[in-house]
């Protein structure tokens, strides 16, 4: 029945600003209206809606106001630079500086690895990519370099 996920929302205060901030991540602009616009993520299977209001006044929590997008992992490697040519500046994000990013999340038996920056409204936007999936180990969270050069495979 469910196959993926199709479209998700966030609250913007100028809907131009956001719209040139999502452009500029690789995003295509789908449909333009006055209070809602949304822009493709994946043509004909993902879009995100961005609405125009109050409701961006809404104080951040991880469950809103947040979207990950899902990257590969060489693209996860050149993430921060990237950013940065871009003028983004990664966040700290679960104690990890912008310098030890990406970060490898431990959602066990799970292991992502994600990297986290803000858009101009202050909504929540990750990077992510699966790294592996039912591993035995138990592991701290660690940096993406870390992982590299200890678990030794990516």
């Amino acid at each position: 029945m469910i196959k993926d996920l199709y479209e998700a929302h966030l609250p913007v205060s100028n809907i131009k600003q956001s719209i040139d901030f999502y452009e500029e991540l690789g995003l295509q602009l789908a449909f333009e209206g006055e209070r809602v616009t949304f822009l493709w993520i994946n043509k004909g299977k993902s879009w995100l809606g961005l609405w125009e209001g109050e409701s961006v006044e809404t104080p951040y929590h991880p469950s809103i106001r947040h979207l990950a997008f899902h990257v590969e992992l060489a693209d996860m490697k050149k993430a921060k630079s990237w950013l940065e040519t871009k003028g983004i500046e990664v966040r700290e994000a679960f104690g990890f500086s912008k310098d030890h990013q990406p970060l490898v999340l431990m959602n066990e038996p799970n292991a992502h690895a994600a990297i986290y920056f803000n858009d101009p409204d202050g909504n929540s936007i990750e990077l992510i990519t699966p790294l592996v999936y039912d591993m035995n180990e138990k592991k701290n969270m660690m940096s993406l370099q870390q992982w590299e050069e200890e678990i030794g495979f990516v």
